[in-house]
């Protein structure tokens, strides 16, 4: 197993997992997924975990008066209302 390159992969998990990757690193990624059980394993549980939060999370709603401050220590405008 080339631990560098699980190393890479992991550095991109994210953006394949989100499929916000170029052709050229998803087929790298693919490639050594098709050889590398340890990091399949990773993607599957992170997909997983992804699709359990979609579907268990609430839908949640910050509360007027925390927006207020937090836009108001960013700096931002009403934003998002």
């Amino acid at each position: 197993m080339d631990h560098e390159t699980c190393h890479h992969l992991l550095s991109s998990l994210s953006g394949y997992v989100d499929q916000d990757l170029g052709p050229e690193i998803c087929a790298e990624i693919e490639r050594h997924l098709a050889g590398c059980e340890n990091c399949r394993i990773v993607i599957d549980t992170l997909r997983k975990t992804i699709d359990l939060y979609q579907v268990t999370a609430p839908e949640t709603k910050m509360p007027d008066d925390v927006r207020q401050r937090l836009y108001a220590r960013l700096e931002l405008e009403d934003y998002g209302k």
